[in-house]
């Protein structure tokens, strides 16, 4: 094998073998890089336990400080299975150790140890076992036992004539090695006596307060903070060690201080108060805690559901979307459960997706707080329906966080979007016109099946082709209009919006169709290219506009022929109608004759008002009848008519009335033109009104229309001729053809308004003008404004 490996290195060549020092190189500093890393690492941590070590031992400096204080003139430290400490001056231990009857040939330590355990045995194990202090008299000494984190303190004060204070004004509690050590200490700390007058202050206090020496201190009734001072007073009333906390303004500034008050000589006596700095560790608390309700504030307002697990594996955070996606109760969510009982919580509720072996999907789940980098998105189909993404990452205090987003609706949205677009896809091949979608960049996106055969090219080359030049390169072969597709390009690639409007026009192929095009701009920034053949469409327009152009020119023709004979049978029926007036007036015709005569005169002028409403037919028509628009009075109107119409109506036996109110206003139109609808209206009455029949003229405003009704009580008209009877030439019972209500009709529109009929067969109808008080036709012939 070895051999063999040595033959292979031999038959690496150079190359390989560079190779392969270089990717060993490599893996050496990279394992060099991950070792130094690791140690830095380690030294770290060794560095930041070491400062631990030291602030803690700092803060035990300072705790003793205070404590060697606060004791009288020998200190005892006691600890169980070690060596006593003394602290004091040697005349005081040795006086001590006098008082005490302590053995002199052992320790001062052990002797003092010894002693107080053989005087004080119950309140020595007390103190050490339990903690509990005493302040009791041995003789001329006074001893006091406290305990101080795990060590057990017992202060000897020699105790001297009752006129002596047991604290001297000036002097620090515990004599001279306590004072300096108290007076050094970085927090400000002071004395005051059982009524509240100060007694000692180190210099931390002086600056504080920013006195210069205690005595103007004193002087000048200095305080350091009222709040402490009532501290120390209820510590002076009780006797008992307490702590306050206290915010002092100074300098521009608030600082935060911890208080601590412990008593001297038990009940009414002196108090030693310090004052523990705490402003720095406050103002990181509370920046600390905003950040905290800032972040948890912000993900309280997010859509994603969030929960934090710590590295306890219990529940640290969750926000409202959390509680509510899973319809979980608040209180329960407060007691922190842990992930694993979260979970089996959510699989009671199935709210966990449907799994053959819970227990191991379970352990997987909590395999998670092992992993150091974020976990790929999952997704949790959960039996309700709904589907959820979740996403797991290590949280940097260490734990799991955990995100999940009800992507339900994304989902639907999403297969209904894909639908929509194969629907519209399917849709665009089946259109005629051949269809393009070109991007913002100008790339084909998407074209139909007639795209390809409209221009002859295949979907390869299209897919080839790419971008919009390439496509027009392949389609200039059909037509070869280089302005067009450059005027194509400007649209799809412009973003400009003066650019990206909507323009069309058309184009001829090399082959002789016709090419419409268009584009539309498409809100996403693409643009819509469709061309269609149009090349039938045009032939049949360019028919259509000849035929139109040659039924214009027939009913020109008409027109003209209907004026030019209309004209024509004037002049022999002036001629019919002159004679026949000219026979009824002779004296000694018979009267057969003469009636014969008035028969022909009648006949002669019915005939020449039918020639008439043809020739008014026919200027309406081709639009050259103008109104003459004046104030028409109806109760004027309608006087006119019935004297007109009124011998006819009665010579039938019949009666003819007019109801017009007082107060109608006047309506403008052409008075000339409205009484000939009127008189058509009442001839149509007088042929259908029978004897004892009658015919009514009313008029009555309705809003801003005047409505005129002429009603007969004749037949009437039949269901199936009234949608007819306002057409041209419609054949009527009697009469025949003519033109009269089409007439009526159409003169009333000229004024702007409509005509309808009313008719029940057998008893009568009425028709009804609609007229605007103000007419708004076309046919209105401009009023001169005179001044």
């Amino acid at each position: 094998m070895l051999a063999n490996r040595i033959g292979g290195w031999k038959r690496m060549d150079g190359a390989e073998i560079a190779f392969v020092a270089t990717a060993g190189a490599t893996g050496l500093a990279v394992a060099v890089s991950a070792w130094a890393w690791r140690l830095k690492r380690a030294l770290t941590r060794r560095e930041s336990i070491i400062e631990q070590g030291l602030r803690s031992a700092e803060t035990v400096a300072v705790t003793r400080d205070a404590a060697v204080a606060a004791f009288g003139d020998v200190r005892l430290s006691l600890v169980r299975d070690a060596m006593p400490v003394v602290v004091g001056d040697a005349a005081h231990i040795q006086a001590a150790r006098i008082g005490l009857a302590s053995d002199d040939s052992s320790d001062a330590a052990v002797g003092l140890a010894e002693a107080l355990n053989a005087r004080h045995p119950e309140a020595v194990r007390l103190l050490l076992d339990e903690g509990q202090a005493f302040d009791l008299r041995d003789g001329d000494w006074r001893v006091q036992g406290r305990p101080f984190g795990g060590e057990a303190w017992i202060g000897l004060s020699h105790l001297v004539p009752a006129e002596r204070s047991d604290v001297v004004p000036g002097e620090a509690p515990g004599g001279l090695g306590a004072g300096l050590i108290a007076d050094a200490s970085p927090s400000p700390t002071w004395v005051v006596d059982g009524q509240g007058q100060l007694v000692w202050a180190n210099h931390a206090w002086l600056t504080e307060v920013r006195a210069p020496s205690l005595e103007e201190a004193r002087e000048a009734g200095a305080v350091f903070d009222r709040g402490a001072d009532q501290l120390a007073a209820e510590v002076s009333r009780m006797g008992v060690r307490q702590e306050g906390f206290r915010w002092t303004a100074g300098d521009g500034r608030r600082r935060a201080w911890k208080i601590m008050a412990e008593p001297l000589a038990g009940v009414g006596g002196p108090v030693l108060v310090f004052a523990i700095d705490m402003t720095e560790a406050e103002e990181t608390r509370d920046t600390l805690r905003r950040h905290v309700t800032a972040h948890d504030e912000t993900l309280n307002h997010l859509a994603d559901a969030v929960a934090i697990f710590g590295p306890s594996r219990k529940l640290a955070f969750h926000n409202t979307a959390f509680q509510t996606l899973f319809n979980l109760d608040p209180a329960w969510l407060n007691e922190r459960p842990t992930h694993g009982e979260l979970l089996d919580r959510l699989r009671q509720r199935r709210m966990l997706p449907e799994v053959i072996d819970y227990a191991g999907w379970k352990a997987q789940e909590l395999e998670f707080y092992e992993a150091t980098e974020a976990a790929p998105d999952d997704s949790w189909s959960l039996p309700d329906g709904r589907t959820l993404r979740v996403v797991r990452q290590p949280h940097p205090l260490g734990g799991i966080l955990l995100i999940f987003s009800d992507i339900t609706g994304e989902l639907s949205l999403r297969s209904r979007f894909n639908a929509q677009l194969q629907v519209q896809t399917a849709t665009l091949d089946k259109l005629n016109d051949a269809v393009a979608v070109f991007g913002s960049d100008g790339r084909l996106r998407l074209h139909n099946e007639a795209f390809e055969t409209f221009w002859a090219v295949s979907a390869e080359r299209l897919e080839a082709a790419g971008d919009f030049d390439a496509v027009a390169e392949l389609c200039k072969v059909a037509l070869p209009d280089a302005a067009l597709w450059l005027g194509l390009k400007a649209r799809v690639a412009d973003p400009d919006p003066e650019s990206r409007v909507a323009v069309q026009g058309e184009g001829r192929t090399t082959d002789g169709r016709i090419a419409a095009w268009q584009t539309r701009p498409l809100p996403d920034g693409a643009t819509l290219v469709a061309f269609s053949d149009v090349t039938a469409r045009r032939e049949l327009e360019q028919a259509l506009a000849q035929r139109e152009a040659a039924l214009k020119e027939s009913q020109a023709l008409k027109r003209e022929f209907v004026g030019s004979v209309s004209y024509e049978l004037r002049t022999p029926l002036t001629t019919i109608v002159g004679y026949s007036e000219l026979l009824e007036s002779l004296e000694g015709l018979p009267e057969r004759s003469r009636q014969h005569a008035g028969a022909i005169r009648i006949a002669a002028g019915q005939l020449a008002r039918s020639i008439d409403d043809v020739l008014d037919m026919a200027q309406i028509d081709a639009g050259e009848m103008e109104l003459s628009v004046g104030d028409v009075r109806i109760r004027d109107l309608f006087a006119e008519a019935v004297e007109r119409h009124r011998p006819r109506i009665e010579g039938r036996g019949a009666t003819l009335k007019a109801m017009v109110p007082t107060d109608l206003p006047p309506v403008r139109a052409d008075a000339r033109r409205l009484m000939q609808a009127v008189d058509h209206l009442l001839e149509n009455a007088t042929r259908s009104v029978s004897e004892g029949g009658a015919v009514t003229l009313k008029a009555e405003l309705n809003g801003t229309e005047v409505r005129i009704r002429v009603e007969d009580t004749g037949r009437g008209i039949p269901y199936h001729l009234q949608a007819l009877v306002f057409d041209r030439f419609v054949k009527r019972e009697r009469g025949g053809p003519g033109v009269g209500l089409a007439l009526v009709k159409a003169l009333v529109e000229l004024h702007g308004g409509w005509a309808e009929v009313e008719s029940e067969p057998g008893k009568g109808a009425a028709f009804i003008l609609h007229l605007p008080l103000e007419p708004t036709g076309a046919a209105l012939v401009p009023e001169l404004a005179l001044g």
